[in-house]
């Protein structure tokens, strides 16, 4: 089985929706998927995301699945440089994160007390529950770590959300701590991540990264370089994002 995970293009999130460089960048990906065949599509619910899909879809002539839990990762922590406020689950500062060191490992990231205070966790398992579920329906079942291969198979699935979920959905799949895939990968708009099976044993899957947050096809139709995924590389540069 193989697994396409794909980012929306350059969003407008005020309007939840794409800029124009951002249909440039979802036309440059359908080039790409165009010739990639698809067993089956899902969506996330929201603008930016629908927007990408269909610049892909349109051209193979399927419909997605609009799916609620491929939505943005929702579950806000209390971020410790910013007192008394809410803060995305998947945005830290380095030096408040990194020294805890429950953070580094998929079975204790959840046990520290900031994951606690709010609903991290019940919305961590039911994004990977879902996961779970469309894959078990395409004859892989979640068993520890690993999957029971109930139909072994080469078909391909399509995922078009965002960073965030993405992120929780890897971690799920390659058993690592989504804080450092948050806070260590870079996924640009329209960019694709790439997964596949192996059955190294027979009745025994597991997954295995060909490629992720891939922008090749972004390249190829000469669209820039897309730093709605990172902050400033240097601090004297302000024309970059900081925080």
């Amino acid at each position: 089985m193989r697994l396409f995970f794909i980012r929306h293009g350059d969003p407008d999130y005020d309007n939840d929706t794409l800029t124009q460089l951002g249909r440039k960048e979802a036309e440059a990906l359908a080039m790409r998927m165009v010739n990639t065949p698809m067993d089956a599509v899902f969506v996330s619910p929201l603008g930016r995301a629908r927007e990408t899909a269909e610049a892909t879809l349109s051209r193979i002539g399927i419909e997605g699945t609009v799916c609620d839990w491929l939505r943005e990762f929702d579950a806000p922590i209390h971020r410790p440089d910013k007192e008394g406020e809410l803060g995305i689950t998947w945005d830290w500062l380095p030096q408040d994160w990194m020294p805890v060191s429950k953070f580094y490992s998929i079975d204790t990231w959840l046990d520290a007390d900031v994951m606690k205070e709010t609903d991290v966790k019940s919305e961590y398992e039911r994004v990977c529950s879902n996961l779970d579920s469309v894959l078990s329906s395409f004859g892989y079942a979640r068993e520890g770590r690993f999957y029971r291969v109930k139909e072994a198979n080469t078909k391909t699935l399509c995922f078009f959300c965002h960073y965030g979920v993405t992120c929780v959905m890897l971690s799920h799949l390659l058993s690592i701590s989504p804080m450092l895939l948050w806070h260590g990968l870079v996924a640009a708009p329209a960019s694709v991540t790439e997964l596949v099976t192996e059955e190294r044993r027979e009745g025994i899957a597991s997954f295995r990264m060909n490629h992720y947050g891939d922008t090749s096809h972004l390249e190829k139709a000469g669209l820039p370089t897309n730093l709605n995924a990172r902050f400033t590389e240097v601090y004297s540069d302000f024309s970059q994002r900081h925080d």
